[in-house]
């Protein structure tokens, strides 16, 4: 029986993990080792590590690495602490290949403990392009650290390709967040509001904001011009919480204090995929600079004013108006996402980021590929002149 050892940091990568783990259980020729770590473990950022309980996973290890700063010292110290939790866990339990998703700054910890113990790693969401976040370089250091890729579309593969990676080593599977969708029972609008605690009055605005970790401007000036849009607009506001990124705090101090000036608006560690996914389906606009607004929300034909650069190079759709930080220009890009005609124009959306069936063939590579030395061991080539040569 081969043992996939796989890694969640937050929220964020355990909707990608979910439908892998539940692959892998249904599949007698694999197990999984489940290790726990970041954002998971914090009740800062709602304990998430009940949610994978409660979906009936059995946890293999608890790897306690962030520190109670998100100060850019404290960020890098818990990439440090991780690192040697990590190391502790594949010492006691060395997995035969190890999964990982995403871009986070915890995957550096990850990659870097399981190279010692010649523990070969998949990488799920390679090859994509976050211009405005430090995440856009972790993820292409991850890349050159892992030996098997699972990528969204044909175009993050070219760009693997294009850093020298070996095509054999790179698979086009869809994102496996998206295997969720069509599965899930969703909550009813009565079912949600109560629920939330919160009777849903339309409007209905979905607001996840992050720190923009290669802005111009700090969080807190970001935060601000944000809130100081949502001011004017009338509805309901659901805030889920920001990531344990560099003045992460920031942001989550200026946004509970606007909740408590609107009888209308709520903010939420933690929302849960369910409660999450119901929103999406719900709600009448996306706000913010998350990824889910790239990725998940054209599955729901939800429009999204993405702002900023945070998300800056990636793929969207026409559901994702785009607008810099400017509070005037935020509150018409809002406007115009809330007019009945945009949300009409998006009745026909396909998400290109995947087919829902990601993760069986994700898992399909895990069993059948060979483990050995060849997979361990990498080649890179230069592709400058249409020819290959070894680097």
């Amino acid at each position: 029986m081969r043992n996939i050892g796989i890694v969640t940091v937050g929220r964020s990568d355990y909707s990608s993990c979910l439908p892998i783990l539940r692959q892998i259980q249904q599949n007698p020729d694999l197990k999984s080792h489940l290790i726990v770590t970041g954002m998971h473990l914090s009740p800062e950022f709602g304990l998430t590590v009940q949610d994978i309980e409660a979906d009936g996973f059995e946890i293999g290890d608890r790897v306690e690495m962030l520190l109670n700063s998100d100060t850019p010292e404290g960020v890098a110290k818990s990439i440090g602490l991780g690192a040697i939790g990590l190391a502790q866990s594949f010492a006691h339990y060395r997995p035969d290949l190890l999964l990982i998703v995403g871009d986070r700054f915890e995957l550096l910890s990850i990659v870097s403990s399981a190279l010692p113990f010649r523990i070969p790693i998949a990488h799920v969401s390679g090859g994509d392009i976050t211009e405005g976040a430090i995440d856009n370089q972790i993820r292409y250091a991850v890349t050159q650290m892992s030996h098997l890729h699972f990528v969204a579309m044909e175009e993050h593969k070219a760009r693997l390709l294009q850093m020298g990676e070996e095509a054999w080593r790179v698979f086009v599977t869809g994102d496996p967040a998206l295997d969720s969708i069509p599965q899930m029972k969703l909550l009813l609008p009565e079912e949600l509001s109560q629920s939330l605690g919160l009777e849903l009055k339309p409007p209905l605005l979905l607001i996840t904001y992050h720190p923009t970790t290669l802005g111009a401007m700090s969080p807190l000036e970001e935060v601000q011009i944000v809130l100081k849009a949502l001011e004017q607009v009338k509805g309901t506001f659901i805030f889920t919480c920001p990531n344990a990124d560099p003045e992460g705090r920031v942001i989550t101090e200026k946004i509970q204090e606007f909740v408590t000036t609107k009888p209308q608006a709520k903010f939420f560690y933690n929302l849960g995929q369910l409660r999450y996914y119901s929103l999406l389906a719900q709600a009448d606009l996306m706000v913010g600079n998350s990824s889910s607004g790239i990725w998940e929300a054209p599955s729901f034909h939800l429009p999204v004013v993405n702002i900023g650069d945070r998300q800056r190079g990636r793929l969207r759709t026409k559901n994702v108006i785009d607008v810099g930080l400017d509070f005037k220009a935020i509150y018409e890009s809002i406007q115009r996402a809330l007019h009945p005609d945009f949300r009409l124009s998006l009745s026909d959306l396909n998400n290109p980021y995947g087919d829902a069936q990601a993760a069986s063939r994700i898992v399909k590579v895990l069993k059948n590929i060979t483990i050995d030395s060849n997979l361990f061991k990498k080649q890179f080539f230069s592709l400058s002149n249409n020819y290959e040569t070894p680097i």
